[in-house]
C-alpha cells in the first residue's frame, strides 16, 4: 500500500492560529479599570441601601477616620517617592562604596547613618541594598542602609512630628531606635552571617532604561504598591476604631507587654509604607507611645512586603534567617527605647 498523502491545508489551520488562519479569540479579562467600572455600577444599583449603610454612625466614624489618615499621609507618601526614586535611578551605586569606609564594622554605621540623609522607602531600598553589594560594598553595611534609609529619613521623621503634635520625643525615639536596629543587624551580619546565605543580585535594577524612563518607572511601581498598602492601613485603623470593641483593645493596650507585640505583629501584617506609617499609628490612641514607637519601628525593617522583596533579591535562605532576626530586635530595641525616651 502506498503512502496516504494530506492535502495542503489551503487558508485552514495554522499552528496556534484559528481554522481560517486568523489570530485566535482571546477571552475578555478582568483588568482594573473594568473591575472598577463593575463596582461603580454596582454602587449605582444599590445606591438606596449603601446610603443607608454609610448613614450609620459606624460607618461615619470610621469614614472620618480613613478619609483624616488618607488626606495626612498622601503627601508624604508621594513627596518620599519622588525622592527614593531619584536616588535609586540618579545617584551611582558607586558612589556609596567610594564614601564608606573599607572595616566592615566602620562601614555599618556611617552606611545607617546614611539613611538618615538619603531618603528611601522600602520598595527602594531593598533593589538599592542589593546594587550596592553587587558592586563590591561589604553586604553588612549594604544591609545596614537596607534598614535605616526606610526607618530614619528626614520625609519619615517629618510625618513623624506631624502626626505627633507636641511630641517631639516621639521623634528622637524613632530616630534612635531605627538606627541602632539598623547597626546591631549590620554588626550581627558580619559576626556570624555566611557568604553562602546571601545570594547576590544578578543584575541592576534599571539595566537597559533610560534614566527618565527608570526615574518615572519606579515612581509609577512604589505609588501604586505603597498606596495600596497605605489605602489597606488607613481601612484598618478605621474599622480598629469604628468596630472593635473599645474593652478588647483596652485590655491589650493596658497590658504594656502584650500591647508591644500585638502592634509589632499588626505593623508585619499591614506593611504600610513608612512615609505614611507615623499617621496610623498616631490613631492608635488607645496604646502607650512605647507600644506605638514598636509599630513605627518594626513596620518599616521588617512586614510582609519586605520579606518577600528580600527573599527575591537575595534568596529565601537569606531572608529565613534575616527576617526572624531583625523583627526580635526591633521589638527589643524599641522596648527599651521607649522605656527610656518616652
Amino acid at each position: 500500500m502506498g503512502s496516504t498523502k494530506t492535502a495542503p491545508r489551503d487558508g485552514g489551520e495554522r499552528a496556534g492560529g484559528a481554522p481560517d488562519g486568523r489570530a485566535p479569540h482571546k477571552a475578555p479579562r478582568l483588568d482594573s479599570p473594568l473591575l472598577l467600572t463593575l463596582l461603580l455600577l454596582t454602587a449605582v444599583m444599590f445606591q438606596g441601601p449603601v446610603r443607608g449603610v454609610l448613614a450609620a454612625p459606624v460607618m461615619q466614624s470610621w469614614t472620618t477616620v480613613f478619609v483624616a489618615v488618607m488626606v495626612q499621609a498622601l503627601p508624604f507618601l508621594v513627596l518620599g517617592v519622588l525622592l527614593s526614586a531619584a536616588i535609586a535611578v540618579f545617584v551611582p551605586a558607586a558612589f556609596f562604596a567610594r564614601a564608606l569606609p573599607g572595616h566592615p564594622v566602620l562601614a555599618v554605621p556611617v552606611a545607617g547613618a546614611a539613611g538618615a540623609v538619603l531618603p528611601g522607602c522600602e520598595c527602594a531600598s531593598v533593589p538599592v541594598a542589593g546594587a550596592l553589594v553587587r558592586r563590591g560594598v561589604t553586604p553588612a553595611a549594604a544591609l545596614a542602609f537596607l534598614l535605616s534609609a526606610p526607618a530614619i529619613n528626614p520625609v519619615v521623621l517629618t510625618a513623624t512630628a506631624v502626626a505627633f503634635p507636641g511630641e517631639p520625643e516621639m521623634v528622637l525615639a524613632r530616630f534612635v531606635a531605627g538606627l541602632l536596629v539598623a547597626c546591631a543587624m549590620g554588626w550581627l551580619w558580619h559576626r556570624v552571617g555566611r557568604a553562602h546565605w546571601l545570594r547576590l543580585p544578578a543584575r541592576a535594577s534599571y539595566e537597559g532604561q533610560g534614566k527618565g524612563a527608570a526615574f518615572w518607572g519606579s515612581v509609577r511601581h512604589d505609588v501604586t504598591h505603597a498606596g495600596g498598602f497605605l489605602v489597606v492601613g488607613a481601612m484598618a485603623a478605621a474599622t480598629l476604631k469604628a468596630v472593635v470593641p473599645a474593652h478588647w483593645l483596652g485590655a491589650a493596650a493596658g497590658h504594656p507587654v502584650l500591647s508591644v507585640l500585638v502592634l509589632a505583629a499588626l505593623a508585619v501584617l499591614l506593611s504600610l509604607c513608612s512615609e505614611a506609617d507615623a499617621f496610623v499609628a498616631a490613631s492608635l490612641t488607645q496604646f502607650s507611645l512605647t507600644a506605638r514607637l514598636t509599630f513605627l519601628v518594626v513596620g518599616p525593617v521588617i512586614d510582609l512586603k519586605l520579606f518577600a522583596m528580600q527573599a527575591g533579591t537575595f534568596g529565601r535562605a537569606f531572608a529565613l534567617r534575616f527576617a526572624p532576626a531583625t523583627l526580635a530586635l526591633a521589638v527589643l530595641v524599641s522596648a527599651l527605647t521607649g522605656t527610656v525616651l518616652l
